[in-house]
């Protein structure tokens, strides 16, 4: 007989572990939920009502960048533009929010890859955060293209390949599982020629050594997914605060029910209670 499952807390971003398949947790307060073994049952999510800043536990009405309360939101560096377009980092110019923050997180080794989601994009991400990246953006191949000396620099090395390749992944294609086969060795091969010329500029300004093209092999990836669905409907908890269904899969950052798929991700900080019902 299996134990019962009844949580309630602050929702988080699922962790995942690679593997065959990907192993996955669903985090609410400070348990964690094996999430594979549910695959198959039916499962609850009850929204209370109450959103709390993943930073500084204040109450909000509205959650900002996945999270955050809005003073969080206007004066951390994790929520900055320049999160979501590192070209536009400002760093180097002295107007960082925190400073510090940026030391350990932005001016450090980023890796500029190759990934199969829901066909060819390029990415970035924090050497320390592959495979991590890959798993939650439902990558099922990717591949590191360049290593370079900063966050701000693979900005730049990132807006050169958007002139050939996409930078956005087809979360609904990525959701049913209709991701095209691709060779991700020759895409390298293919991209790294076509940017040549711009990586020889970016390193006359900012050093041979700021960029560094790498010889790595690719990562395929499964995901725990019994049923992929024809038809993708999302539930929202601020709409519909109930949400309930037999649990198909998981994928992303996304738990895939019967009744629709819901981004864990984008509901971080919000109250909860999740049960399993048989």
């Amino acid at each position: 007989m299996s134990v019962p499952i009844d949580v309630t807390g602050r929702l988080r971003k699922m962790p995942a572990k690679a593997g065959s398949p990907v192993s996955y947790a669903l985090k609410v307060g400070d348990t964690e939920v094996p999430l594979n073994e549910l695959i198959g049952r039916k499962v609850r999510l009850d929204y209370d009502g109450i959103i709390r800043c993943i930073h500084c536990d204040r109450t909000t009405k509205k959650s900002f960048s996945q999270g955050f309360c809005y003073p969080c939101f206007r004066k951390l560096a994790a929520c900055d533009s320049c999160i979501m377009s590192p070209e536009k980092c400002h760093f180097h110019l002295g107007t960082c929010r925190e400073p510090e923050w940026g030391e350990r997180n932005c001016m450090v080794e980023h890796v500029v890859y190759l990934a199969n989601s829901s066909g060819l994009k390029v990415g970035i991400t924090r050497s320390s955060q592959v495979p991590t990246r890959w798993i939650d953006q439902g990558a099922v191949d990717a591949i590191p293209m360049l290593r370079v000396s900063s966050r701000y620099l693979s900005g730049l090395v990132e807006v050169a390949c958007k002139q050939h390749v996409a930078d956005r992944t087809n979360w609904r294609a990525m959701l049913k599982g209709d991701v095209p086969e691709l060779d991700l060795l020759e895409e390298r091969r293919r991209i790294l020629t076509l940017i040549e010329g711009d990586l020889a500029t970016l390193k006359q300004h900012h050093g041979d050594d700021s960029i560094n093209v790498v010889d790595e092999a690719s990562l395929s990836l499964g995901y725990p997914v019994d049923v992929w669905p024809s038809k993708v409907k999302t539930h929202n908890l601020d709409k519909t605060p109930e949400v309930e269904g037999l649990l198909e899969g998981i994928k992303g950052q996304y738990l895939m029910l019967d009744t629709g798929v819901i981004n864990i991700r984008k509901f971080t900080g919000y109250e909860v209670r999740f049960r399993v019902l048989d």
